[in-house]
């Protein structure tokens, strides 16, 4: 059975039958001729047989590998963010936040390339900027640069606004686990107020998988 997550900017792909790990694409490197049987993901429509909401499926993949009947899992793609909460193995309460959350994870990587910074080697900063949009918060960063602040450190603030606009938007819980490409982002991580478990980019995937609960 072939399983994809079609994402904005990274599409994920799993051949149940292969014992092969999930494949990362880049979405503008994918074969627009596949079809695949089950899909989430906001192309996940076109290229299926069996479509899955990407809510049911952060649900069940977090379901599946945590063990805790109560959680709040959060997943920060590069479009949107949204959360489930489960208390006493039951979903509590959910969020889908596609404005506010606006090209965050796609932000973060763009300015990472364009001012040439390691994520893995900057500090997590003391200060942040308010940051409720991706695309509208950019204009914090260049007006530090302009009053003299290193492009390093407005950066490192501004990937701290998202931490804690995300954080704020999952409902400030005191731990918190984490899905989506930011999993791989040491400062996003430690930017956030709480405990952070980080379970990586496949969790929608393993919520697509038969026997997911």
């Amino acid at each position: 059975m072939l399983l994809a997550d079609f994402g904005t900017s990274y599409c994920k792909l799993l051949d149940t039958s292969s014992g092969e790990p999930p494949r990362l694409i880049p979405t503008r490197e994918f074969d627009r001729s596949i079809q695949v049987d089950i899909a989430t993901g906001h192309n996940g429509k076109r290229y299926a047989q069996q479509y899955v909401n990407e809510l049911t499926a952060l649900a069940r993949g977090g379901l599946s590998l945590i063990q805790e009947s109560s959680f709040t899992l959060l997943d920060c793609g590069s479009r949107d963010i949204k959360y489930v909460i489960y208390e006493d193995g039951k979903i509590k309460d959910m969020g889908w936040n596609a404005e506010c959350g606006a090209s965050m994870g796609f932000t973060i990587e763009l300015l990472e390339r364009y001012y040439t910074l390691d994520f893995t080697k900057l500090e997590v900063p003391k200060t942040s900027f308010s940051i409720t949009c991706g695309v509208l918060g950019m204009s914090h960063i260049f007006d530090a640069v302009i009053t003299g602040e290193s492009e390093a450190e407005a950066v490192a603030k501004f990937v701290k606004g998202i931490a804690i606009n995300a954080y704020n938007f999952a409902k400030r819980p005191q731990n918190l686990y984490l899905s989506g490409g930011l999993c791989d982002n040491p400062l996003f991580i430690g930017s956030f107020p709480c405990s952070v478990v980080s379970l990586g980019r496949f969790v929608l995937l393993e919520g697509l998988q038969p026997n997911a609960r």
